[in-house]
C-alpha cells in the first residue's frame, strides 16, 4: 500500500509539472500584455524581463503554501488516506477543467480553480465523515473563516481592481494628458519615483520577508523603519527619473519594464501555490505517515500539516526555473494578440465577443448618466476636462494598442495590488487582477467608444461569467471525483490517472489545431499595424477575399449536404448542418467587423468608393446564409416528421439542378483563387439560367399541384419552397458576383447575355 500511495505522490508531482508549464504559458498575457500592447520593447526583450521576475518571485514564494496545507480544511480531522483522495481529486480535476475549458475556449482562473477544487472535495469527504458517525461538524472540518476570507478576496479583486484601475487612470490621464510629452518636463521624475516606490514596497518589502535568508534582525529593521526607507526610496528614484528623463532616456519604458519585472513577481509568488502547493503537501503528508502512521492510512491524522510550510528551496528553484523554460519556449506565450489587449485597445480592434442584452441596457444606462452629468457641469469645467481628455491628441508608437502611460499604470498598480494580497497570505487570482485594472484604466482612457462600448462589456461579462463557472465547476466536479475515489479505492484511481494523462495529450493536441485556425489574424493584424494606405488595401483585399472565399467554399457544400440530406431523408446530417449554420453566422458577423475596421485603415478616397460594393459583398454572402437556415429548417422539421418522400421524378430534376449549382459555386471559387475577373460575365450567365430553369420547375409543380395527389402536397410544398430558397441564393451569389468585381477595379463591366434581367 505504502507503494502505491508513494506512486500517488509522484503522480501529483508529474501533474504539478503540467500545471507549471501549462499555467505559466496561459498566464503570461497578465504580466506581458502591457508591456506589448504600449510598444515599450521588443517581444524578446518583454520576455526576458518577465522571465527574471518570475523566477525569483518563485523562490519567494514560500509563505502561500500554507493555503494548500491547513487554508481550507483543519487537517487534524483528516485521515492519510482522506488527504491522499482530496490531492488527488483537486489535481485531477484542475487538469480536466482546463481541457474543457481550452476546448471552448472560455477563459479560466487556476486560483479560483485550486481554491474551489479544495473546498468541494473536502466539502464532499467531510460530508462523508459526517454520515459515518463522526462526533463532527462542518466548522471542525473546514477551515470556514479562512476559507471565506479567500473567496472573499478572489472575487472582491473584480470590484477593487477596477475601482483602482479607473480611479488611478483618471487622475493620472488628467495629469499627463493624450499628449504626454509635452507634460513630462517635471511630472516624469513624480511619476516615476511614485511608481518604482510603489514597486519596492510591495515586491521587497513586502515580499522579502518570507525569504528563507532573511534574518530575524533584517525583519525586524525593515519593519520598524519602513517609512523612513519609503521617503528614501521616493527621493532617490524621483531623482534618477528625473536624471533619465534630462538624458532623453524614455521613462515610461522603463517604468513599464519594471512593472513588468514586478508583476511576473508578484504573478510567480501569488500563484506558484495553484500549481504545486497540493503536491507539497501530499508529499509532507506521504512523508509524516512513513514515520508515524504505522500503517494506518485510515486512522492516521494528519495534524502536522497545521504547521508552517517549509519548502525546500530546492523545490522552489526547479519550479521557477520549469516557469522560465515554459515562458521561453511556450508557442502559447507568443500569441500577443490576446483578450485583454482587444477589449481594452485605446483604437479599434478584434470586438471578438459580439453583443449582449445586458450590455445594451449599461451603455444606454450610462448614456443616460452622462448626459445628466455633462447638463448639471458647468460649461467651462467640461472644456477643461475635454481639454484634458482630447483622444485626437493621443501618442501611441505604431503597432501598440494603448500608449505608455496606459501601459505603467496597469502594470505598477496590478502587480501593487497581488503582492498585498500576497503578503496578507490572500491568493488573489493574478487573472482577475490584471485583467479588470486593464478594463478599468481602458474605461477611464475614453477606450469604449459608442462603437465598441457593446462589444467590450460584453466580454467583460463573458470573461467574469467564465470565472464564476471555473469556480461552480471545480467545486462540484473535484466533489464527485472524491466520492468516486473515496469508494471507489485504487482501480478507480487508477482510472483517473489515465483518463488524465489522456486529457493531456488530447490538449496538446487541439492546441496545434487551433494554432493553425489562428494564423488567418496576421493578415488582420497587420492591415490594422500598418500606416501605409495604399498597402493597406491591397492587404484589405486580400483578407476580403480569403474569408469570402472561405464563406462561398462552405455555402456550396451546406447547401449540396442540405439537399441530399432532404432526398435521403437523412435528418442528422440536417441536424448538423443547422448547428454549423449557426456558428458561421458568428463567423460572418465577426468577419465583417473586422474588415470595416480594416476599411478605416485605407486612404479615404478610397474607402469612400469602395465602401458600397464592399458592404453589397457582405450582405450577399450573409443573406445567402439565412437562405441556407430556411432550407435547412423547413427540410429537417419535414424529416424528423417521417413525412412522405420526395417522389422520384422531382428527385431527378432536383439532381441536375444540384449539379449545375455545384459548378456555379465552383466557377466562382476558381475565379476568386486566380484573382482574374475577366469571367464574372460568365458566371453570371449561368446564374440566370439557373434561375430560368428553377422557373420553369416551380411553374411544373404549380401543375402537378393542381392535378394532384393529396398525399404528396405536404413534400411538394418543401419542395416549392426549397427552390424559391435556392432561388434567392443564385440571384444573391448573382449580386455578389458584380459587387466583387467593382471591388477588384472600379472599371469592371459586368456584360450579362442579352436574356438577363440588366446588371
Amino acid at each position: 500500500m505504502e507503494i502505491l500511495f508513494l506512486c500517488i505522490v509522484v503522480f501529483l508531482f508529474l501533474l504539478a509539472i503540467f500545471d507549471l508549464s501549462v499555467g505559466v504559458s496561459n498566464d503570461a498575457v497578465n504580466f506581458m500584455n502591457s508591456a506589448i500592447g504600449s510598444g515599450a520593447a521588443t517581444f524578446k526583450r518583454v520576455l526576458i524581463v518577465a522571465s527574471i521576475g518570475v523566477f525569483i518571485g518563485a523562490v519567494m514564494s514560500n509563505g502561500m503554501m500554507d493555503i494548500a496545507r491547513h487554508g481550507i480544511f483543519r487537517p487534524e480531522h483528516f485521515s492519510f488516506y482522506d488527504l491522499i483522495c482530496i490531492f488527488m481529486a483537486v489535481m485531477v480535476t484542475d487538469i480536466i477543467l482546463l481541457d474543457i475549458f481550452n476546448s471552448l475556449g472560455m477563459p479560466t482562473s487556476t486560483t479560483v480553480s485550486m481554491v474551489f477544487e479544495l473546498l468541494g472535495a473536502t466539502f464532499v469527504v467531510a460530508l462523508i465523515k459526517m454520515a459515518g458517525g463522526i462526533d463532527l461538524g462542518f466548522n471542525d472540518l473546514l477551515n470556514t473563516e479562512k476559507a471565506l476570507s479567500v473567496i472573499l478576496g478572489i472575487f472582491l479583486s473584480v470590484a477593487i481592481a477596477f475601482f483602482f484601475g479607473t480611479v488611478v487612470q483618471f487622475l493620472t490621464r488628467m495629469l499627463f494628458t493624450f499628449n504626454y510629452r509635452n507634460k513630462l518636463k517635471w511630472n516624469i521624475g513624480v511619476f516615476g519615483g511614485l511608481c518604482i516606490t510603489a514597486i519596492v514596497y510591495f515586491l521587497l518589502l513586502k515580499g522579502a520577508k518570507d525569504m528563507t535568508f532573511m534574518t530575524p534582525e533584517v525583519k525586524g529593521y525593515i519593519k520598524s523603519h519602513t517609512w523612513q526607507i519609503l521617503i528614501c526610496c521616493f527621493v532617490g528614484f524621483t531623482l534618477l527619473m528625473q536624471l533619465l528623463h534630462m538624458l532623453k532616456v524614455n521613462v515610461l519604458k522603463v517604468v513599464v519594464l519594471v512593472g513588468t519585472f514586478a508583476l511576473s513577481m508578484a504573478f510567480a509568488g501569488n500563484d506558484l501555490v495553484n500549481f504545486i502547493g497540493v503536491p507539497l503537501s501530499g508529499l509532507a503528508s506521504f512523508q509524516d505517515y512513513m514515520a508515524n502512521g504505522d500503517g494506518d492510512a485510515y486512522g492516521f491524522l494528519m495534524g502536522s500539516l497545521n504547521g508552517p510550510s517549509d519548502t525546500p528551496f530546492y523545490f522552489l528553484i526547479g519550479a521557477g526555473v520549469i516557469m522560465v523554460v515554459s515562458l521561453a519556449t511556450s508557442k502559447k506565450a507568443r500569441n500577443v494578440t490576446k483578450t485583454e489587449i482587444g477589449l481594452g485597445s485605446q483604437q479599434g480592434g478584434d470586438e471578438m465577443f459580439g453583443s449582449s442584452r445586458i450590455a445594451r441596457r449599461l451603455v444606454r444606462v450610462s448614456l443616460r448618466l452622462l448626459a445628466w452629468v455633462r447638463r448639471v457641469t458647468p460649461l467651462k469645467v467640461r472644456q477643461w476636462f475635454n481639454r484634458r481628455f482630447n483622444q485626437e491628441e493621443t501618442i501611441i508608437d505604431q503597432g501598440a494598442a494603448f500608449d505608455l502611460v496606459r501601459g505603467s499604470v496597469n502594470l505598477v498598480l496590478a502587480g501593487a495590488l497581488i503582492a498585498l494580497g500576497t503578503s496578507l497570505k490572500l491568493p488573489l487570482s493574478t487573472t482577475f487582477v490584471t485583467f479588470m485594472v486593464a478594463m478599468g484604466t481602458s474605461l477611464a482612457d475614453r477606450a469604449w467608444g459608442r462603437e465598441s462600448a457593446v462589444f467590450r462589456i460584453t466580454g467583460v461579462i463573458s470573461v467574469i461569467g467564465g470565472w464564476f463557472i471555473t469556480a461552480g465547476a471545480a467545486f462540484i466536479g473535484a466533489g464527485v471525483i472524491v466520492l468516486l475515489m473515496h469508494f471507489g479505492g485504487i482501480w478507480v484511481m487508477i482510472a483517473l490517472a489515465l483518463l488524465t494523462i489522456f486529457l493531456i495529450f488530447r490538449s496538446n493536441r487541439r492546441f496545434k489545431a487551433r494554432k493553425a485556425e489562428e494564423k488567418d489574424d496576421a493578415l488582420f493584424n497587420s492591415i490594422l499595424a500598418g500606416d501605409d494606405t495604399r498597402e493597406n488595401w491591397s492587404l484589405l483585399m486580400r483578407y476580403i477575399t480569403q474569408q469570402q472565399l472561405t464563406f462561398l467554399g462552405y455555402a456550396g457544400e451546406t447547401y449540396m449536404a442540405v439537399a441530399r440530406a432532404f432526398v435521403k431523408e437523412d435528418v442528422k446530417v440536417l441536424r448538423k448542418a443547422g448547428s454549423s449554420i449557426e456558428r458561421q453566422k458568428n463567423i460572418l458577423k465577426n468577419s465583417r467587423r473586422k474588415e470595416t475596421l480594416c476599411l478605416r485603415r485605407v486612404a479615404h478616397e478610397t474607402a469612400i468608393e469602395k465602401s458600397a460594393w464592399f458592404h453589397l459583398t457582405n450582405n450577399c454572402c450573409m443573406s445567402m446564409l439565412y437562405n441556407l437556415r430556411r432550407i435547412d429548417e423547413i427540410c429537417k422539421e419535414h424529416v424528423e416528421n417521417n413525412f412522405r418522400p420526395l417522389p422520384e421524378r422531382q428527385v431527378a430534376d432536383f439532381e441536375m439542378l444540384r449539379t449545375r449549382i455545384g459548378t456555379v459555386f465552383d466557377d466562382t471559387l476558381v475565379m476568386m483563387q486566380s484573382g482574374t475577373i475577366e469571367t464574372i460575365p460568365l458566371v453570371r450567365r449561368d446564374c440566370d439560367r439557373i434561375k430560368d430553369a428553377i422557373s420553369d420547375i416551380y411553374h411544373s409543380l404549380h401543375e402537378l399541384l393542381h392535378e394532384g395527389d393529396p398525399g404528396s402536397m405536404t413534400v411538394l410544398y418543401v419542395y416549392m419552397n426549397t427552390l424559391s430558397e435556392t432561388q434567392e441564393i443564385i440571384s444573391s451569389l448573382r449580386k455578389y458576383l458584380r459587387a466583387y468585381g467593382k471591388l477588384r477595379n472600379s472599371e469592371f463591366r459586368s456584360r450579362p447575355a442579352t436574356s438577363a434581367r440588366g446588371n
